[in-house]
């Protein structure tokens, strides 16, 4: 039953009190006509990417070509060809400790550490659970289901074993007990089951191995032991030769014991593959256990013994690594992370063949390796699954739907050439499954930061994920190239290159990204290779005093009271004049105009794709760390950077390289004083370092200003051995430290979600009650609580109330709710624009927002979406005249623009949303004609403005987890859900929306989730998911030969029905195990794939019951006729009684 949900409705409530507050001033939005509905929306899950998390158990199908891995938290997660994924879930959240497929069936048992054990149906696009047992007096320890058995063996923590019946899920009465599987006068307990198999050559033999060290063969028909295996070290795995006569064991100190079936008193063979021969005959140094060995064998030449673990125990620190032992040869693969488990692929699913490996499958911590076993070197395969996405951990991410359809190509070009040599030159070995039959085929791109400073694009359409393209801008700046050279950790970040947020424009493919240690580095795309000499520069010296005027009191909808003059913290005003501007350590230790990172001095080779435009450092002011850049957007059309962080905004012409606007944030809201700037810097591309500072009254000369440290100072100080060791110095003296690249921003959130929860609601009135400075660093509350730049929007508006005509704009918001608007005065195109500056002015405070600022958007009088306008891409390395060409072929300055604004008319919506509420502003009258309070007990994590089924909304995610969508510009609720509570702050830092109801977040360091909160993705969905089991005919079994069969040496069957079935061993204690039906019924099956997959899985399912049915029936009939014959009998017997009798004998 659907819940009613009574918060939708009062915020409908909500929304239309407020609309109905302010009906004379909506008028102007009465023309657009909104055609969204809450029918168009609906949340659910799609697909899900990425590495599994901490994986813990993995089964393969050799048949259908499946994969299967789990994971400690109940996840499974099944592949097939590339492509083709599924994300499934336990309930309980219980680690998989063991998987076992059905081979060939379209069905797998997993085996939980909660002792629980699920049948799960994978007939159907979303599998689901048919059958479960749940186990109550013993703990599960191993499972084993022989090919082609319906009889399922489970060993436990007590050293029995149960068998269960995977058709019904009902234990069988048949129990191999411990105490009569070891010898009688065994005086202690064997241990827990860690192995158990079926004889490859006779059915009716069962191979159980306890952790002490025995091994018994079990005769199934006999119920006893036939042979008992003593070794006086645990055991691990055991494996079979395919001919039956031998199997082998691993061990905990390193060895391996072979052993002849029928030879059980000693073992005829004993080695340490990785101990060390002592000369005098002795036992081998034990070494770590071997936790699991396979024994494969082939036709032509000698078999493969394949184990992980069992190095010497003098190889510290080296990492883990599998061993492949082949005839003579050892092979040693070293592995980047600890081995989970390994399977070996081979061609033939019968245990009693040769097995004919082809390929090893090694699930690591955090990768998963094919190594391929039939070429010289053993190489591995090149993996196709999108399972590099923790390579570093994720910073940030963004989502772009409905892309230009020329990108992804342009992307997979570049990116090619990035692929490692010397993979196997075969196919990847998991080919099963199909792709899915989509409808939706417009591209999707997702673009990653990560700790180590790379980026990563990967192509997302059609519900896939492969990635296109990988940049690294740590190359742009030096290393340090041993731990002596590393500066202080007290300063600076574990990861210095980190992405800390980004911008990009896809029309234009220009890129910018900001990194943790306050730098901003522009790209441009470029399809052709090229050698920069020197690295282009701009250092920027922001800095606010903490005596700064606060932002005016932010209670209602006027515009602010303006600071007293000279409050406001422009660089120079603040600055010091007998104080060195150059890089340089101050007289009392203080480090100063010196950045966190070093830019290279030597020639940069730039591979085809994004290549490096400008880069910018904010500095050391006196003593005091740059603070982090907190937003960050970039412009194509008008040759514009802006960022900005805790201490004010930056805005960079990267076309003349030189500094635009240095402003602190409480200068903004003086609307009286225009701020002309001019461009103070050279246009010279080496003559960088004087254009970091706005012209001021002349207190510093040219020689005094911030240099790069590519621009080839002099200063005794900028050697860098006295450099280093002054600014260690100082660090310690100061104790001041950069935060922790994410363990610090959510820091900053769990204190915001700790005083939202702690909040009393009157305090709830300020506009400014949730809101926090989203500065890294954490040295003084006053930094804390300072008004720090949140937003930006580049746009085409009336910057004014008077304005007429439109002109350049952006709007800036800060996290105290204010959103202002600046005027850019830019040059028309071409020549004139590098050579004549652009002009800024400040416009003072459009308007005022409970909470933080989140986004910015405007629609035109239609309510149509304005993007900002964007230049065409060209290749920046082309001639002139193909420059022109490709200019000429997409050439889009500005978007359409609304006509010049009339006396009284307004052409424009300005639509803000805050951490708290969103509202609609109609431009140039600045009035407010729409307002929702969005939440008022928690606070928006993320807000965009996004395009769904042909009209405009804003898609929010609240602390509180739900997702809300608000029509535009009207602010209608069109859907609420509580979908996910915010119990991860990765899922805060990554959560994003995009065009068409898509959105994803970082579901777990290595996982991507997406979402749709789409009607039509929704209805499509089944479609477009990929299917699992496809029909393939199982291979024929071993042929036994003329002789074999005449003198019974092949393999022997048994009829386990006889040995296991009610009629022969009873029925089992029903304390033992309860079982418990799943949804993967008849019920399930409703959702299954619309295919001839799901048709005949639901065509099965309905026969089973059917014949299900008919069964009860026939057995009804059958009992009534014999309660018929019954009755005519009795009948008779009557009648033949009281045939001769008169009347008056009865």
């Amino acid at each position: 039953m659907k819940k009613f949900n009574i918060r939708k409705v009062l915020d409908g409530l909500t929304a239309s009190s407020s609309s109905a507050a302010h009906s004379g001033g909506s008028r102007e939005s009465d023309a657009v006509q909104e055609t969204l509905q809450s029918d168009h929306f609906q949340l659910c899950k799609t697909v899900r990417h990425g590495f599994p998390y901490q994986p813990s158990s993995m089964a393969f199908d050799p048949v259908q070509k499946i994969l299967a891995v789990g994971t400690q938290n109940g996840a499974l997660r099944l592949f097939g060809r590339a492509g083709v994924e599924c994300y499934c879930q336990h309930e309980s959240g219980a680690a998989i400790i063991q998987l076992q497929f059905l081979i060939n069936e379209g069905a797998l048992v997993s085996a939980l550490a909660d002792d629980s054990i699920h049948l799960w149906n994978l007939r159907q696009k979303i599998p689901a659970i048919l059958h479960s047992l749940k186990f109550s007096r013993e703990r599960i320890t191993y499972v084993h289901l022989p090919f082609q058995s319906k009889w399922l063996y489970i060993g436990t923590e007590r050293g029995n074993i149960h068998i269960v019946n995977v058709e019904s899920f009902t234990l069988s009465g048949y129990v191999i007990m411990w105490n009569k599987a070891i010898e009688l006068s065994t005086k202690t307990h064997p241990g827990p089951v860690v192995h158990i198999s079926d004889h490859p050559m006779d059915e009716g033999k069962l191979l159980i191995g306890f952790e002490c060290g025995v091994v018994v063969l079990w005769d199934l028909k006999c119920k006893k032991a036939d042979y008992r295996y003593t070794y006086d070290e645990a055991i691990h795995s055991v494996a079979w030769h395919h001919e039956g006569k031998q199997f082998v064991c691993s061990h905990s100190d390193g060895s391996l014991t072979t052993w002849n079936v029928r030879a059980p008193a000693k073992a005829a063979q004993i080695i340490t593959p990785h101990g060390k021969q002592p000369k005098d005959g002795k036992k081998p140094e034990p070494c770590k256990p071997i936790l699991k060995v396979e024994y494969k064998t082939t036709r032509a030449g000698e078999p493969f013994m394949i184990l992980s673990g069992g190095l010497s125990y003098d190889t510290v620190g080296r990492r883990a690594c599998l061993t492949v032992m082949h005839g003579k040869s050892t092979t040693v693969l070293e592995m980047d992370y600890p081995i989970v488990d390994f399977l070996t692929l081979c061609e033939t699913p019968y245990p009693n063949d040769f097995q004919e490996p082809y390929a090893v499958v090694v699930l690591l911590e955090k990768d998963l390796v094919l190594i391929d076993l039939g070429q010289i070197g053993y190489p591995i395969f090149e993996n196709p699954y999108p399972l590099t996405i923790h390579e570093s951990p994720v910073t940030c991410c963004e989502y772009f739907a409905d892309c230009p359809a020329e990108l992804i190509p342009a992307l997979y070009s570049v990116g090619s050439r990035q692929k490692r040599q010397g993979y196997s030159k075969k196919e990847w070995p998991i080919s099963g499954g199909n792709w899915g039959q989509g409808t939706q085929s417009y591209p999707e791109i997702i673009i990653t930061g990560h700790a180590d400073g790379t980026i990563k694009f990967w192509d997302a359409s059609a519900l896939m994920l492969q990635v296109l393209y990988k940049l690294k801008t740590a190359k742009v700046f030096e290393r340090a190239r041993g731990k002596e050279e590393k500066p202080s950790t007290d300063i600076v970040d574990e990861d210095p290159f980190a992405i800390q947020t980004l911008s990009w424009c896809p029309e234009s493919r220009m890129l910018c990204v900001a990194g943790v240690s306050a730098h901003v580095i522009v790209y441009r795309f470029s399809k052709q290779e090229v050698t920069t000499e020197v690295v282009q520069l701009l250092e920027v010296r922001m800095q606010c005093d903490f005596s700064d005027v606060d932002s005016p009191d932010p209670g209602g909808e006027q515009t602010p009271t303006l600071p007293t003059p000279g409050a406001a913290s422009s660089p120079q005003e603040t600055e010091l004049p007998t104080q060195p501007s150059t890089g340089s350590n101050s007289s009392d230790g203080h480090r100063d105009n010196i950045p966190c990172l070093q830019v290279r001095s030597s020639p940069l080779k730039q591979s085809p794709g994004y290549q490096v435009e400008l880069v910018i450092q904010l500095v050391w002011v006196s003593g005091e760390p740059p603070q982090q850049i907190t937003s960050l957007a970039i412009n194509s059309s008008n040759g514009l950077v802006v960022f900005g962080n805790s201490n004010g905004l930056g805005v960079v012409d990267y076309l003349q390289k030189t500094l635009l606007l240095n402003m602190g944030t409480s200068e903004l809201y003086s609307p009286s004083d225009p701020y002309q700037r001019q461009p103070c810097s050279p246009r010279k591309a080496r003559q960088l370092s004087g254009g970091i500072s706005e012209s001021n009254e002349g207190s510093n000369t040219t020689e005094d200003r911030c240099k790069s440290p590519t621009s080839g100072s002099t200063s005794p100080c900028n050697s860098d051995d006295e450099r280093k060791q002054k600014f260690i110095e100082k660090v310690k003296f100061k104790s001041r430290r950069f935060s922790k690249t994410v363990a610090n921003d959510f820091a900053k959130m769990s204190r915001k979600i700790s005083q939202t929860s702690e909040q009393k609601p009157d305090l709830d009135a300020k506009d400014n009650s949730f809101t926090r400075s989203r500065s890294s660093s954490v040295t003084s509350i006053e930094r804390e609580s300072r008004e720090v730049i949140s937003a930006f929007h580049f746009c085409e508006s009336f910057p004014r109330k008077t304005d007429s005509l439109l002109s350049p704009c952006l709007l800036v918001g800060t996290t105290q709710g204010s959103v202002m608007m600046v005027a850019l005065s830019l040059s028309p195109g071409g020549d004139s624009r590098l050579q004549q500056p652009v002009g800024i002015s400040s416009c003072g405070t459009l308007v005022k927002l409970k909470g933080g600022i989140l986004t910015m958007a405007l629609l035109d009088s239609t309510g149509t979406l304005l993007p900002p306008s964007y230049e065409p891409w060209y290749d920046p390395n082309s001639s002139d005249e193909e420059k022109e060409k490709e200019k000429e072929k997409s050439r889009r300055r500005r978007p359409a623009s609304p006509p010049s604004s009339q006396e009284g008319q307004d052409h424009q919506f300005a639509v803000l949303c805050s951490e708290k509420q969103a509202k609609v502003v109609a431009l140039p009258s600045q009035t407010r004609i729409h307002k929702h309070n969005i939440t008022e007990s928690s606070f928006l994590l993320r807000a965009d403005v996004v395009l769904m089924a042909g009209e405009n909304c804003i898609a929010c995610f609240c602390a509180n987890g739900h997702i809300m969508t608000l029509s535009l510009p009207s602010l209608r609720p069109l859907l609420d859900v509580n979908y996910l509570p915010l119990t991860d702050m990765r899922i805060a830092r990554t959560f994003c929306f995009s065009n068409l109801g898509q959105a994803l977040y970082l579901v777990s360091p290595a996982e991507f989730q997406r979402i749709t909160y789409s009607q039509d993705t929704c209805n499509n969905l089944q479609e477009m998911l990929s299917e699992l089991f496809t029909p393939v005919e199982t291979p024929e079994a071993p042929n036994r030969g003329f002789f074999k069969g005449l003198f019974g040496g092949g393999a022997q069957s048994l009829d386990r029905e006889d040995l296991f079935g009610e009629t022969a061993s009873g029925k089992a204690s029903r304390s033992l195990a309860q079982h418990i039906p799943g949804p993967g019924g008849m019920e399930g099956m409703k959702g299954a794939a619309s295919g001839v997959v799901g048709d005949l899985a639901r065509a099965r399912i309905a026969l089973d019951e059917r014949g299900q049915k008919l069964g009860e029936l026939d057995e009804r009939t059958a009992a009534m006729m014999a309660s018929a014959d019954s009755f005519s009998k009795h009948a008779h017997d009557m009648m033949l009684k009281y045939k001769d009798k008169k009347w008056y004998q009865l």
